[in-house]
């Protein structure tokens, strides 16, 4: 990997999209690999995510903690399996709550699902 495949700049991306890009990226490296993370902020709702998903795959550390630019070294220490559905922590998003293999019973008993 070259530094520029290293650095994976997500300061552009909308936030309804990006956690589970970096999480892409995350189970796309070989174990051992790292990308680094480029925000526009200090991304701790990733970290817990990170943690909650996959507590001893990752390495977790802080390069630039600057206030315009936050980069962070995450590097993959184990093979990991993705969940069915990553949603995202961003406020106020239109994210599906319904998770993979979820079904809405309750038109087959007599009520209306929710639109």
């Amino acid at each position: 990997m070259t530094d520029d495949e290293t650095i994976f700049d997500v300061r552009e991306i909308p936030c309804q999209i990006k956690h589970p890009q970096i999480m892409q990226r995350f189970f796309g490296l070989p174990v051992g690999a790292f990308f680094v993370l480029a925000n526009d902020h200090d991304p701790v709702p990733l970290y817990y995510q990170f943690d909650a998903l996959f507590p001893t795959a990752f390495r977790w550390e802080y390069l630039e903690r600057g206030p315009e630019t936050c980069r962070i070294k995450i590097t993959k220490l184990a093979p990991v399996i993705p969940p069915a559905h990553l949603g995202s922590p961003c406020a106020g998003e239109d994210e599906p709550s319904a998770v993979a293999g979820e079904i809405d019973a309750r038109e087959a008993l007599g009520g209306k699902p929710q639109r």
